[in-house]
């Protein structure tokens, strides 16, 4: 009986592992942002499976850094504000990115202004035309 039992929490045990590896453990995220085209979001989990996110270009309104308290830390983090189609001044939805890999600020920065000079890039493309 008593192995039976062991054998149920080892088995229960290493299904939960799978589960935690294949839906929850994030093992790299990436950003590509292509100005003509939109933004690409992509999560690698641990057991190699892929998810990836598509956000047209004229949904985007900005890029920014976001700061956050969490446990008497600040916490800075990249978003996505996405343009309210009926109110063109508006913002409707805040996209956090790289929530599991918490790159730190420096690094951020480094990709915010990439961000940038790609929506410059296309709003002086779009008043030129």
């Amino acid at each position: 009986q008593n192995t039976v039992v062991l054998s149920a929490a080892i088995f229960i045990s290493l299904i939960g592992l799978i589960i935690y590896l294949h839906f929850v453990k994030i093992d790299q995220e990436s950003l590509l942002v292509i100005g003509s085209l939109g933004i690409q979001v992509t999560s690698s989990y641990a057991s190699g499976k892929e998810s990836t996110t598509f956000i047209e270009m004229g949904q985007v309104k900005d890029v920014v850094i976001n700061e956050a308290i969490h446990m008497q830390k600040v916490i800075y983090y990249l978003c996505i504000l996405l343009q309210d189609p009926e109110d063109p001044q508006g913002v409707s939805e805040v996209v956090p990115l790289f929530q599991s890999s918490k790159p730190r600020l420096d690094c951020l920065i480094e990709v915010y202004k990439s961000c940038q000079e790609i929506l410059e890039q296309r709003k002086t493309a779009s008043q030129s035309s």
